[in-house]
């Protein structure tokens, strides 16, 4: 999204927010790289990691504190559903209630997501109609109906837990039809990779198939479908791809890599389908020897061979490059024990650790907590305290003058991926690492 232009903007309460200055691009010497802050951040050499740490306990509960303050809890703010929309805030105080320490901040913790979750719900009542918003989970309705039956039940309310998800259902007949969005009806954001990823996460809350195994199924098999359909007509190298508004995307945000990654880890539908499982691999395989040298990934297939990015420009970010391909890496390692998907995730690791301090912010869609949840993840994979302490480090440089005087402040500064929302998920994971996962993507 494109970025406003601000002067100085200050927070109160903590260093986090004391403030961002944006600078005018026009004003960047070529010798700074436009997108990052240049890494000059120690390396892990032995540090106690744990001690690192010790701080982010106050800093993320600062974070709630100052969300709770600015951030209006109204239909007005609703719009952009988990992504940007107040809705996403609700998953942040859910995703926080978890964290072992901050058990006695649990209950002050729902009630707090409650109150960002009833405006979300009332907008969203308003297009329940709608074929699109039904199914759509970082951007619609779905996605709003998955956090509330979850933090229903989390607040012991069964009973509105249910009928949010009976709503959420409702939305996969929608994911069944081959063309129910033009634009492309297979990506995250409001495709059916996002409707199954909200199921499994479901699934996960309740402890149960409460999106019964056979509709995910189903949707999964609509997906290699429309894969094999579009690469065939369109004669791709790969033989399941896909395109959302015309341009057939590889990141996690809207392309290849993310929907890939949910049909790996949806349970038994490889192992049920011998054929389908060549046909993922051998996607995956296409997309790892894209893995340049620097250990990214382009963001387009529009971006091949001579029409490649310098590597000044490349994009570093969850949304586009390693830090969200790394995740279909770690569940293609996991699922098939070969080494080649682990050595690629430690080259996103090292990508991530150079050009990951990124200038547009603190979120996890391309920001800095993006980046550092990249190394949650490798520590969970290898259980090697480096990773860990990447984590830290990227964690304290935002409240660094470092980043003071080159971040910028995102649109939507307090939603879950481009502002503080998603930090504080990030820094509630770095207390416990082994459990850490990125929102709504736990490979584990």
């Amino acid at each position: 999204m494109h970025l406003r232009q601000w002067s100085i903007f200050k927070y109160a309460n903590t260093r986090i927010f004391q403030f961002y200055v944006t600078r005018n691009p026009v004003s960047t010497t070529m010798s700074r790289p436009a997108r990052y802050i240049v890494n000059e951040l120690e390396d892990y050499n032995g540090q106690d990691v744990a001690a690192e740490v010790v701080g982010q306990k106050k800093e993320l509960m600062e974070i709630v504190r100052e969300i709770s303050a600015k951030q209006y809890a109204s239909e007005s703010t609703a719009e952009g559903g988990l992504y940007v929309g107040i809705a996403g805030i609700a998953y942040t105080a859910l995703h926080l209630s978890r964290v072992s320490q901050l058990e006695n901040e649990r209950r002050d913790l729902i009630l707090f997501g409650l109150q960002y979750l009833g405006p979300a719900l009332t907008h969203a009542d308003k297009s329940k109609d709608s074929n699109k918003e039904k199914s759509s989970f970082l951007l619609g309705n779905a996605g709003i109906y998955a956090v509330a039956a979850a933090l229903f039940r989390a607040s012991k309310d069964n009973t509105r837990a249910m009928s949010y998800v009976k709503r959420y259902l409702e939305g996969a007949q929608n994911c069944k039809s081959l063309n129910f969005l033009p634009s492309g009806g297979d990506e995250l954001f409001v495709g059916r990779a996002g409707y199954l990823f909200g199921a499994l996460w479901l699934n996960n809350q309740f402890e149960s198939q409460i999106v019964p195994l056979k509709e995910i199924h189903e949707i999964a098999q609509v997906i290699v479908q429309s894969g094999q359909r579009y690469a065939t007509d369109h004669g791709s190298p790969c033989p399941l791809m896909y395109s959302y508004y015309d341009t057939e995307y590889l990141g996690a945000a809207h392309g290849l890599s993310s929907i890939l990654q949910i049909l790996i880890q949806i349970p038994k539908f490889l192992e049920s389908n011998p054929t389908v499982e060549k046909l993922v691999q051998t996607s995956v395989d296409y997309l790892l020897g894209l893995q340049t040298k620097s250990g990214n990934f382009p963001c387009a297939t529009d971006e091949l061979d001579r029409r490649s990015r310098a590597e000044s420009d490349e994009l570093v970010h969850w949304c586009h490059g390693a830090p969200g391909v790394v995740y279909l890496m770690a569940a293609a390692y996991l699922h098939w024990k070969d080494e080649k998907y682990l050595d690629s995730c430690l080259k996103c690791g090292e990508i991530t650790w150079k050009k990951g301090l990124l200038k547009k912010g603190p979120g996890i869609c391309h920001g800095i907590a993006g980046s550092g949840y990249v190394f949650l993840l490798l520590y969970r994979l290898t259980q090697d305290p480096k990773h860990w302490h990447r984590a830290a480090a990227f964690a304290n440089f935002l409240t660094s003058d470092d980043f003071y005087q080159n971040a910028r402040r995102p649109d939507s500064p307090y939603s879950l991926y481009e502002g503080f929302a998603g930090t504080a998920c990030f820094l509630a994971d770095l207390l416990e690492p082994e459990r850490a996962h990125f929102p709504f993507q736990d490979v584990f």
